[in-house]
């Protein structure tokens, strides 16, 4: 293939826009090479999808699918792969100008699934079946395929390109990896644009992180025997009446406001009045006022139902150790992405260059940290179709996955430029 020779700056009648940048890039001959690539190289893809999805990366526990991926890097040409104190695998792809911005793609690495879980990944028809298959597998994917093509291919971009497979953002994780990237003052204001790469689908564009606290509520008392103690304090009265006064509270639907009492645990035996019990808690809303006010709630209900012992019917004379502890498990910040930011304006025309109609929603995603930040940033799926995320029985059809990779390719290549 011969070398791309355009220029950043090409314009007709003034400035050019998105729309005009991307109808260019899609009629060149090596973008169409890359594009066919894609198709090629289908099954390919679903092999390697496959492969990734059988190594364990339980939360906190995601070493051995990075070592993959480290090696997956180190194949497709990729400089400075590390894995970092994290435990992220980066990549990059230099630009031709040395001293430009990154754009950075990143897909997690990890899934919801315990360490222990029976992985059994297979193919039915087109469909690849197994835990983790479309949710990070097919965002994994898309990561390799845009290095794989880009190796194969003569395309030289302007600005340097920064891969990551992130760890920790499903669950308690709450986003550490992404996190680390963007506090690491190497990274810290060297990227410009960032695209999060999540499960499949072409329908969305994640351009709004939706905010999330957790909480580990935990209420201790002296315990004893149900017999001889009895008057003591129950730590799972106690908390029981905690859950009702908070799961009383109202929340609005517009900002769209939930909670959830997750899990919960206590006791030894059913003749002993436990020393503890604990819940788990998940509040949600694209708004961090009515984040803090739910907090305050639940630290009110906790409150209220330590002191008010007596209308619980313990005595009063016998609660001096009671206490409890609202401890913070998961902290993820509300953000959006402005309407005029130029990823959104390029992510759109992308979209009307392909045909694709995808509409602007609401999750929480390692975006949420650029977002927060003030940088630019939003996810997008890697294509194809998936279902039944994080249950054993998850789902992944990649027939239409091409559609998917172009869409990312085209934006990235626009937002890096192409000499």
């Amino acid at each position: 293939m011969n070398r791309i020779s355009w220029t950043e700056n090409l314009s007709v009648g003034g400035e050019i826009g998105p729309a005009q940048t991307i109808a260019h890039l899609a009629g060149l001959r090596e973008v169409h090479a890359a594009f066919e690539w894609f198709t090629a190289h289908a099954r390919e893809l679903s092999e390697r999808q496959m492969e990734l999805t059988r190594i364990p990366a339980p939360p906190f526990g995601e070493s051995a699918r990075a070592d993959w991926v480290q090696a997956r890097f180190l194949e497709l040409g990729l400089e400075q792969v590390h894995i970092d104190e994290a435990g992220n695998v980066l990549g990059v792809r230099p630009g031709t100008v040395a001293d430009a911005k990154y754009v950075a793609m990143t897909a997690h690495l990890d899934t919801v699934f315990p360490a222990g879980t029976c992985i059994d990944v297979r193919r039915e028809g087109e469909r690849l079946l197994g835990p983790g298959v479309s949710d990070n597998g097919a965002g994994l994917m898309a990561l390799l395929a845009m290095a794989a093509v880009l190796q194969a291919g003569a395309i030289f971009h302007i600005a340097p390109l920064l891969f990551v497979a992130n760890v920790g953002e499903e669950g308690e994780g709450d986003l550490r990896g992404v996190r680390h990237i963007f506090t690491d003052s190497r990274w810290r204001e060297a990227i410009a644009y960032t695209f999060v790469l999540d499960g499949g689908g072409t329908d969305s564009i994640i351009t709004e992180g939706l905010g999330s606290r957790r909480f580990l509520a935990t209420v201790r008392g002296p315990g004893g025997h149900s017999w001889t103690d009895f008057g003591v304090p129950n730590p799972i009265v106690v908390l029981a009446r905690a859950i009702d006064q908070f799961a009383r509270t109202s929340v609005p639907s517009d900002p769209k406001t939930v909670f959830n009492i997750g899990e919960i645990g206590g006791g030894t035996s059913v003749n002993s009045i436990p020393e503890l019990a604990s819940m788990k808690v998940d509040m949600r809303s694209s708004s961090m006022a009515e984040l803090d006010r739910l907090e305050q709630t639940l630290r009110d209900a906790l409150t209220h139902a330590t002191a008010d012992l007596k209308a619980l019917g313990f005595d009063p004379r016998r609660s001096g150790s009671l206490s409890y502890e609202l401890k913070p498990i998961g902290n993820r910040p509300a953000a959006e992405l402005p309407q005029n930011a130029r990823i959104l304006q390029v992510m759109k025309a992308v979209d009307a260059q392909l045909g694709i109609h995808s509409r602007q929603q609401r999750a929480s995603t390692d975006a949420n940290v650029p977002l927060s930040l003030g940088r630019e940033a939003l996810a997008i799926g890697g294509g194809g179709v998936g279902g039944g995320a994080h249950t054993l029985h998850e789902w992944y059809d990649p027939s239409q996955r091409d559609l998917g990779l172009r869409r990312i390719l085209l934006a990235l290549l626009t937002l890096a430029g192409v000499k």
